[in-house]
Parts: C-alpha cells; sequence; structure tokens
C-alpha cells in the first residue's frame, strides 16, 4: 500500500514538474510583436511566442489595441515598444501619432505610457538612436521627418524638431511630392539617413544626440535614378555598405558609406529583385541585411516572394534565390536575432510565413505552417 502511494506521488510530482518545465519553456521563447492595420477585424499589436529550435510561433492574441500601428520598434533591453499609428488626423490636427508602451515580457501585453503627435500625416516608419534618448519617425503624407524626446521610462515628449526635402520625381501618381518613408540611424549614431519616395534621395543629416539636434550634411543627400522611389533603407552591420529598397522599380541600390563624412557613394548598377520574365504588377517594400552581413533580403508585393542575394566584397549583389512567401503582399518581414530565421507578413492574406535560413548560402526554406493574423504590416522580434 505504501509502495503503491509513493508511486503515484512520484508520478503526479514528475507530471507536475513537467508541466511547470513546458510553462516555463513557453515563457522563455522569443517575443514576436505583429502590428497591423486596424480594421473591423483588427484592432492594434498582437503577439506571439516564438520557438528558435524548430520556427513554431504560438498565439497571444490581441496585447494592445492602438489605432492602424504600421510599425515598430523596441528598446534595447525589451522592456519598451514605440508604435507609429498611420493615421491623417490626429486630435483635429493634420498628423499622425506615435505611442509609447511598457511589455510584460511574461505575458507580451502592452500598456501605454504617452501618446504624441508626429507633425505629419500618415507616419510609416520609426527607430530608436543609440542612446535611446530620441525617436525619429518618418511621416509619408507630410513628407517630412520629425524627432521627438524619451525619457528612461519611455515617456514620449513632444517633437523637438522637424526637417524634409522639397521636389518632386517622375512618377506623378506617387511622386508630386516629398514622401518619407524610413528613417535608420547609423552604428555610430552620428547621422540620421532618412529614405524620401517622392524625391528619389536618401536625405542624410548630423545627429547629435547630447543637443537632439539634426543638421544637413554635406552633401545632404544621395539622388537614386529618377522614379525609383527609395522607400528603406539597411546598413550592413560593419558600416561598409548600405542598401536602398526602391519601391517604384522593384531595385536594390548598393552605397559605400564613409562613416566620417555621411557620405553615400553609389556602387555599380541597381539590382532589380523581380525576375526577368515576371511581367505583372509588383512592388517592393521592405529590405533587410542579416546579422552576418553576407546576406541582403528584399520583399516584393506582387511576385510576393522574398528576393535574396550574397553581398561582394565591393558592395555589389550577387542573386541567390525567390523564396515564395505563401500568400500575399509581403509587406515586411524580419530576421531573428540567432539569425536562422525569417518571418514574413503577408498583408493581404493575413498570414505569417516563417523560414529557415542556410546560414552558407542565405537561402530560404519554409518550414511550418502559416500563422494568421488580421493584415500584418510589421514583424518584431524581441531580444
Amino acid at each position: 500500500m505504501h509502495r503503491f502511494t509513493l508511486t503515484v506521488s512520484l508520478a503526479v510530482a514528475m507530471a507536475l514538474a513537467a508541466g511547470v518545465a513546458g510553462r516555463a519553456f513557453v515563457q522563455a521563447g522569443r517575443l514576436v510583436f505583429i502590428g497591423t492595420y486596424t480594421d473591423a477585424t483588427t484592432k492594434g499589436i498582437y503577439a506571439f511566442r516564438f520557438d528558435d529550435r524548430t520556427g513554431a510561433l504560438t498565439p497571444l492574441g490581441l496585447v494592445a489595441e492602438t489605432p492602424s500601428p504600421s510599425f515598430l520598434a523596441t528598446n534595447s533591453s525589451g522592456r519598451l515598444l514605440f508604435a507609429v499609428n498611420e493615421i491623417d488626423t490626429f486630435k483635429g490636427e493634420k498628423s499622425g501619432s506615435v505611442t509609447s508602451f511598457a511589455v510584460d515580457p511574461g505575458t507580451g501585453k502592452l500598456t501605454v505610457i504617452s501618446v504624441q503627435p508626429t507633425r505629419g500625416a500618415a507616419p510609416c516608419h520609426l527607430a530608436l538612436d543609440r542612446t535611446e534618448t530620441y525617436l525619429a519617425v518618418a511621416n509619408y503624407n507630410g513628407g517630412n521627418f520629425a524627432l521627438l524626446p524619451v525619457d528612461a521610462a519611455g515617456k514620449l515628449g513632444p517633437a523637438k524638431l522637424v526637417v524634409g526635402g522639397q521636389g518632386s520625381g517622375p512618377n506623378r501618381q506617387r511622386q508630386e511630392g516629398p514622401h518619407a518613408h524610413s528613417v535608420v540611424f547609423d552604428a555610430q549614431n552620428a547621422f540620421l539617413v532618412g529614405s524620401d519616395l517622392g524625391i528619389d534621395k536618401l536625405l542624410v543629416y548630423r545627429f547629435n544626440a547630447a543637443a537632439g539636434t539634426l543638421t544637413p550634411s554635406e552633401p545632404p543627400s544621395a539622388a537614386l535614378p529618377p522614379g525609383s522611389g527609395p522607400r528603406h533603407f539597411a546598413f550592413q552591420p560593419n558600416g561598409k555598405f548600405a542598401f536602398s529598397i526602391n519601391e517604384l522599380r522593384s531595385t536594390i541600390t548598393s552605397f559605400a558609406w564613409d562613416p566620417k563624412s555621411g557620405r553615400l557613394a553609389t556602387i555599380g548598377s541597381s539590382v532589380p529583385t523581380l525576375p526577368a520574365d515576371f511581367h505583372g504588377e509588383s512592388t517592393t517594400a521592405e529590405i533587410v541585411v542579416h546579422p552576418n552581413g553576407r546576406f541582403v533580403y528584399g520583399s516584393n508585393r506582387g511576385h510576393d516572394s522574398i528576393a535574396v542575394f550574397s553581398i561582394n566584397d565591393d558592395g555589389t549583389l550577387k542573386f541567390v534565390q525567390h523564396a515564395s512567401t505563401r500568400g500575399q503582399t509581403p509587406r515586411n518581414f524580419a530576421i531573428d536575432p540567432t539569425g536562422r530565421w525569417l518571418i514574413a507578413a503577408n498583408q493581404k492574406s493575413g498570414t505569417l510565413a516563417v523560414f529557415r535560413i542556410d546560414d552558407k548560402t542565405g537561402a530560404l526554406s519554409p518550414t511550418g505552417p502559416l500563422a494568421n493574423v488580421g493584415s500584418p504590416v510589421n514583424v518584431l522580434f524581441v531580444r
């Protein structure tokens, strides 16, 4: 009788321990946040747990209700999250807004800390500077870039300044004037590069973190071929090269980067992101450089693929692969911090596609089933 009781008790204890261990693993899984365009079925920011052993995504549901959080950023600790609200009117003004949140690492739930206007309509991209005291925002319809202070608790202050370019491009429907589309701080935190789709330029500003100022560099910009429509921009981790993905021409342009002067010099000709035999409608969206600095990835909306390139020693690109995203309109994608996985957000089909990355070639292999989330626009891994 005592032996039976002991056996049962041991079995129960082992089961309970397994359950606790299982819950601990789920809690330990990496958080992934998904920004969306809100509508009747989508209400804000959603979260998943990501298993970087298998590539599996476990849904955590809606973690913050907020209007059209189309792009997200986090601080280095992962305890603060920032989201643009891609709207045209905020509190009666022609402006979008940006919201800061506190992150609950256990549940993924987000608690609003502050909301500020971006002083330009339809903010679509943002970046936190290396000191984490300023947040830069690109206002697409406003055609400008705003710089907002951030305190240690994540509270945003009113925009300290607004800068932008002037001009237009040859595409009369999309380039009638400036359309700021992305912001990136360099590794030394000395410059901010802003992509402007409307005027075919990458605008370069000297950034002073102590004073919170942006001043045009010399030269103040780098030009893209007319009608390119530069959308997003990414530095190679070593800071030697940089790359612009160009929405209207479906190309990627390589640049040499001078970290002392902030000068961007074009390298060779822009390379197409689409196969030569594709004749449908397609535009590019996101560009990401692999953490190892050897590969570049760009998304095609229409061809519905991720174009993969290797980076040559001179900064030019060599085509590797077109990988189908198994869905429609891959607006954004992200590579996990280990460099082994890529998740693509298929906006139109409402799915997330997970890929395993070959560390030798950079090639993508689809893995697991598609995960569902309405109108996914942005994928953000929390370290």
